[in-house]
């Protein structure tokens, strides 16, 4: 087995941008992708912490050196990019400078009312926060908001309440008091290799506990539209293959199985955007449109800049925030966000023809098509 590695390269001292260096990697003896950072440091010397615990990025997911060679293969192929934790935070090569993460350990400080102060910040939480540490860099939050509370101080004040329940309001009412808290939370779901589910269901009471999230959002804030998109058609003929075409798919955290075989039918060049399972922050839309807006906005430009000619969503709900808040995405974009939204029913009809059928809808977006 042989890797393409295209290693992360920085020196803060003298470099003005990273860069990639490339590695042909014929694995041996190497077991885990610490093995195989030896491997290469043996022959072209980087920086990096020699521990099987450090983190890294692969291919824009996270996870630790002890990574088996085999997993790699599985999740990722053998064509891999290995960036450090933080690109933003990048000192050399792989070492990272760490105040941002140590410096949200001292929020608990905050807890100066609690009973249990003393008794709670010792070597052993401040262990467990370290552990955490993964989860603090993996937020996709932090690409767009620098000062969020981070994710590894929220499991850690779930810790806290599980041991401590008596002192639950106060740690909920240190944790709602943050500027830039756990209402900028997005799910690490997609963002961790292996991830262990139960760590989003903690932060996920939290801010139920907090009453931050809904399910029921207004994502027409600028237009009282309302489309009927009608049912799901479950004619899988073939009339209109878009081929030639570029097509883009918000998959989100949960894809749906009959937009994926629609798109795979076509003769369309169906594109893999990275930010295609970006978590969108909807639950707290009502807070904190704005994050909405940024996470939103640079879905739509991913698609632009890799020249989709469609971007397919699933849902009225995601139509609606796609296509119908442009100002907004534009404002916290800084450029005009052009690209035109389709729902995955209005694709499926004219996959099979029906074009009368979906004309009156195209017809109604802020961007239209123009595909009939």
């Amino acid at each position: 087995m042989k890797f393409e590695i295209s290693l992360f390269k920085f020196d803060h001292a003298s470099d003005y941008l990273p860069y990639y260096t490339k590695h042909y990697v014929k694995i041996k003896e190497e077991q885990t992708l610490l093995d195989v950072f030896k491997t290469i440091n043996s022959d072209e010397p980087f920086n990096f912490v020699d521990c099987d615990k450090s983190i890294v990025a692969i291919n824009g997911t996270y996870t630790h050196l002890d990574i088996s060679v085999d997993e790699i293969k599985k999740s990722f192929g053998k064509d891999i990019i290995i960036d450090p934790a933080s690109i933003r935070r990048a000192k050399n090569d792989f070492m990272l400078n760490e105040d941002d993460f140590n410096e949200k350990f001292d929020i608990l400080s905050q807890f100066a009312s609690l009973d249990i102060l003393d008794s709670y910040i010792d070597e052993e939480i401040k262990a467990k926060y370290e552990s955490y540490k993964i989860y603090f860099y993996a937020s996709n939050t932090l690409n767009y908001e620098k000062d969020y509370i981070g994710d590894a101080i929220l499991l850690l004040a779930s810790d806290l309440i599980e041991k401590y329940p008596q002192q639950e309001q106060k740690i909920l009412a240190t944790i709602k008091a943050q500027e830039c808290g756990l209402e900028f939370h997005t799910s690490l779901e997609k963002r961790i290799v292996n991830f262990d589910q139960n760590i989003e269901n903690k932060i996920k009471l939290l801010k139920e506990k907090l009453n931050l999230c809904s399910a029921e959002q207004n994502f027409r804030v600028n237009n009282t539209l309302l489309l009927n998109f009608g049912e799901t058609d479950t004619n899988n003929e073939v009339k209109h293959d878009f081929k030639d075409f570029n097509l883009a798919y918000y998959e989100g955290l949960n894809p749906c199985e009959t937009t994926k075989s629609v798109l795979n039918s076509l003769n369309a060049n169906v594109l893999n955007l990275p930010t295609s399972n970006f978590d969108l922050a909807t639950d707290t839309f009502h807070i904190n449109p704005d994050l909405t807006y940024k996470l939103v906005s640079t879905v739509m430009l991913d698609a632009f800049d890799q020249n989709a000619d469609l971007l397919i969503v699933d849902s009225e709900e995601l139509f609606y925030l796609f296509d119908y808040n442009r100002k907004e995405l534009s404002r916290v974009a800084g450029r005009e966000v052009k690209i035109p939204i389709l729902h995955k029913n209005e694709l499926i009809k004219l996959v099979n023809g029906s074009h009368i059928s979906v004309q009156d809808t195209l017809n109604k977006h802020n961007v239209n098509p123009e595909l009939i």
